[in-house]
């Protein structure tokens, strides 16, 4: 396969491409589907963390080699554009509280990718805690 790239680095970049394309793909076919229900963006939380798990060897090779796991340029502004979508549909069920942005998300999910690449805790528990914090306010 590295044959067909012209460094090691563009091979990476490539096969992180691919993470965040199936991972965009994932939101906008299963997440984004159902909005009455609020449950999108946990839905798509959860399969960021199984998609990590599973191949942590990617992660950390892309840290490594890119100098950062997260998504860049046009893919970074269609995993934005799709998180905002779950957040405003989340907000809408009543199941998102009202002040959550999407760089509130992509900060749950650096402190998600910590956790699983030290194995400091249960990521699956970690979605659930943050959850507990990203419902709406009673009084609210």
């Amino acid at each position: 396969m590295y044959r067909h790239f012209p460094t090691r680095q563009a091979l990476v970049e490539a096969a992180a491409e691919l993470r965040f394309a199936e991972i965009l793909q994932f939101a906008r076919t299963n997440c984004l589907r159902d909005p009455e229900s609020g449950q999108g963006l946990a839905q798509y939380l959860r399969h960021v963390g199984q998609i990590l798990a599973e191949d942590q060897g990617l992660s950390a090779s892309v840290a490594a080699t890119v100098g950062s796991s997260a998504p860049r340029g046009e893919m970074l502004a269609q995993l934005e554009l799709a998180v905002g979508k779950l957040i405003d549909q989340g907000r809408s069920a009543g199941t998102l509280r009202g002040d959550l942005a999407v760089s509130d998300v992509y900060m749950l999910v650096g402190a998600l990718s910590a956790i699983i690449r030290t194995g400091s805790g249960d990521w699956r528990r970690f979605i659930g805690l943050a959850f507990d914090g990203l419902r709406p306010r009673r009084g609210n």
